[in-house]
């Protein structure tokens, strides 16, 4: 495993050693993955987790260079891959890497797709999100999250009582992939934001048939990255948690 970034070294002070853990109720056996396990060192505190974690944050300006190399980022997202909880371990999520100039000509397709559904709301909804789209292209790679609706549909004749639920329960999964992917992409000293194109009802597709991807596949969200052309930014205004949270005892 290569050694950690000065952003992850802050955090966490030493190189982390890991434990796994094994999901208690496993309907399908773990997919092998070629990642060395990272080894997670007891002295790792929730509040160094959290201070990673809340490090992460939603960057538009992004260039379309990385100084984290393709196998790097492959490397994280093998890794987490092979630990993202899953209900009953049915694991749908499907992930897909999409770097350099296959970046851009996907930034193409989407905008092709998208451009006839944007115009008919109006030229300049259509002006607006053309200046979005090229913005999004210009960065230097994608991760796009998928769901696999055939293992959803088999999980649901496996757990009948459940059935009406592994749909959603995807989603838990995909978010928390999502989160860990995002997370460490930045911790790596990239910028990322978040995108789900699949709110324009012709462009998924797009984005299949360009990827090359299975058709029982439902994009999830798509996660753009590079290095940072902006400052990194601060945490947003929060509710206060006497609004968010409420505690029981």
């Amino acid at each position: 495993m290569p050694e950690l970034s000065t952003k992850l070294r802050r955090f966490f002070g030493s190189k982390p050693t890991t434990s796994s853990l094994s999901e208690k109720q496993s309907a399908v056996k773990p997919t092998p993955t070629t990642t060395t396990p990272v080894k997670m060192s007891s002295t790792i505190s929730a509040a160094q987790f959290l201070a990673a974690a809340k490090h992460r944050r939603s960057v538009y300006g992004l260039k379309n260079t990385s100084a984290v190399s393709d196998k790097r980022v492959q490397e994280i997202l093998e890794e987490v891959l092979s630990f993202t909880p899953s209900s009953y371990n049915t694991q749908p999520l499907r992930i897909v890497l999409v770097t350099g100039a296959k970046h851009a000509a996907l930034w193409d397709a989407i905008s092709a797709a998208a451009e006839p559904v944007l115009k008919g709301a109006g030229e300049e909804v259509w002006k607006t999100m053309q200046g979005i789209f090229q913005m999004h292209k210009g960065a230097y790679g994608s991760v796009a999250f998928f769901d696999s609706a055939n293992v959803i549909a088999e999980s649901g004749k496996t757990h009948a009582s459940a059935a009406h639920m592994f749909d959603e329960f995807s989603h838990h999964s995909s978010g928390m992939a999502q989160i860990l992917v995002w997370s460490s992409l930045e911790l790596e000293g990239l910028g990322a934001n978040l995108q789900h194109l699949n709110a324009i009802p012709p462009v998924e597709e797009a984005i299949k048939k360009f990827l090359a991807v299975p058709e029982d596949w439902k994009l999830r969200a798509h996660l753009n990255y590079g290095d940072e052309a902006q400052p990194h930014p601060e945490v947003p205004q929060k509710l206060s948690t006497t609004e968010t949270l409420k505690v029981v005892n």
